[in-house]
């Protein structure tokens, strides 16, 4: 399941949902990002919005979790990412894997982070006190997302 939540994130009720939808899996894990109060600079932050674009943001972040379901032995993926006003410290991303075993589910939410972090069409826009900045992803979201490049072992 992936959608777009133009209002509050609320992260327990989602894992609350998506736990209720399994079906004898032994693990769970997942992850809440947080909107940050300050830049890459550490200036404050005052708000940030994401703007998505309808049918191509939520196919991208469908595709991203095909791709964790494809790569890892996963049952179930939930990915939740707010769009529109965001205020700093609120809850930006949610995102769950669902396996039989521990160690799959720990890499496929650890996968969705990184996928999502640089390859949801999103488009950041941070307000600074000075005015507002657009942002990209950073070297190390680039970084995060390259190990992922690696082969498998078979």
């Amino acid at each position: 399941m992936v959608r777009l939540e133009p209002d509050e994130l609320r992260p327990a009720e989602e894992l609350e949902l998506f736990i209720a939808g399994l079906g004898g899996e032994g693990a769970v894990v997942s992850f809440v990002g947080l909107a940050r109060p300050a830049d890459a600079a550490g200036g404050p932050v005052t708000g940030l919005f994401l703007d998505a674009y309808p049918g191509m943001t939520e196919k991208s972040l469908a595709a991203i979790a095909a791709d964790a379901a494809a790569r890892f032995p996963i049952s179930e993926v939930h990915i939740v990412h707010r769009c529109g006003e965001v205020a700093p410290g609120a809850p930006i991303v949610f995102a769950a894997a669902a396996a039989r075993h521990r160690r799959a589910a720990f890499e496929a939410a650890d996968y969705l982070m990184d996928r999502l972090k640089t390859d949801a069409a999103f488009w950041k826009r941070e307000q600074r006190l000075d005015g507002a900045a657009w942002i990209e992803p950073s070297d190390a979201d680039r970084a995060d997302r390259a190990r992922w490049n690696k082969k498998c072992p078979e």
